[in-house]
């Protein structure tokens, strides 16, 4: 960061020389990753996660502090978050959802899945991702925003749909029309997996969908996850849950999953385009309101 700042500053490497010798500046404090007694209740634990995801603060800059692919197996991007933890640099939401994943690995119970939301406001697009969330049939979400309503939701949402059209009346109050909303599979708990997260299994575009038809493919959304975890009432085994593309070398090519996993992949509402790109732009990640 300093090495930018003497890039583009006029004085050059003299003014961050003079601001980091000086002696009578604050110490700005740093967030404490929150830590939590094995009998802490799992909404608690997630209102921590926030509490501290919210004190990094939104990164206003212009200027991306950690560079995320998406494409990244899953133990890539958790080391990326836990240099977000030990550097406690303001994020944007794509940052703030692979720290949620970090933040709450270990809680077992707690399905968590991304959801991307693209809005139209005064003829630009903006873009927008959070961490879903699904404890004991309930659903809320995880990450961070410009506005305090796009970022947060409590695990109080009986249906993914009701969680969804909250967000959507959300984004009507910042004057914004939702056109698109992306929905991935649950991510895995195993911190050291080299399978990539699912960011876009169900392709929702609102233009093209009823009021009625965009509950029902939100829905049948929320039963694919659950068939894909299976019908226990907590998330599979994180070796269980691999994609068919990349696995861990340890795994046999004759695995159930791996079998059966071409098979439930269904894209709903809307075909992923063919020419996607790899790699997004993370800087369109924002709501600017």
């Amino acid at each position: 960061m300093w090495r930018h700042v003497g890039r583009i500053h006029p004085e050059g490497e003299r003014v961050a020389q003079r601001i980091r010798g000086a002696a009578d500046l604050p110490k700005i404090p740093i967030p404490s990753v929150p830590a939590f007694q094995p009998s802490t209740p799992i909404p608690e634990r997630l209102e921590a996660v926030q509490r501290y995801i919210r004190e990094l603060q939104y990164n206003h800059t212009g200027t991306q502090f950690f560079e995320i692919k998406k494409s990244r197996p899953l133990t890539g991007l958790m080391d990326l978050a836990k240099e977000m933890t030990k550097e406690a640099l303001p994020i944007k939401c794509l940052e703030a959802v692979i720290l949620g994943i970090y933040l709450t690995n270990n809680m077992t119970t707690l399905d968590r899945f991304p959801i991307s939301f693209k809005t139209h406001f005064s003829g630009n697009y903006f873009r927008h991702i959070v961490l879903g969330v699904n404890f004991g049939g309930r659903y809320g979400a995880l990450g961070i925003s410009r506005r305090e309503e796009l970022m947060y939701k409590a695990p109080v949402f009986r249906t993914l749909s009701e969680l969804i059209f909250d967000f959507e009346e959300a984004y009507r109050r910042c004057w914004h029309t939702l056109k698109k909303v992306k929905l991935g599979h649950c991510v895995s708990h195993d911190p050291h997996s080299v399978e990539q997260i699912e960011w876009k299994h169900s392709i929702l575009d609102l233009d093209k969908l009823t009021r009625e038809d965009f509950r029902k493919e939100l829905e049948r959304h929320a039963r694919d996850m659950r068939l894909k975890i299976g019908k226990g009432t907590g998330p599979p085994s994180p070796t269980k849950d691999r994609k068919k593309d990349v696995s861990s070398p340890q795994r046999g090519q004759a695995s159930p999953h791996r079998r059966n996993s071409r098979g439930d992949r269904r894209p709903s509402g809307e075909k992923k385009p063919a020419d996607s790109k790899a790699m997004p732009d993370l800087n369109g990640y924002q709501i600017r309101v």
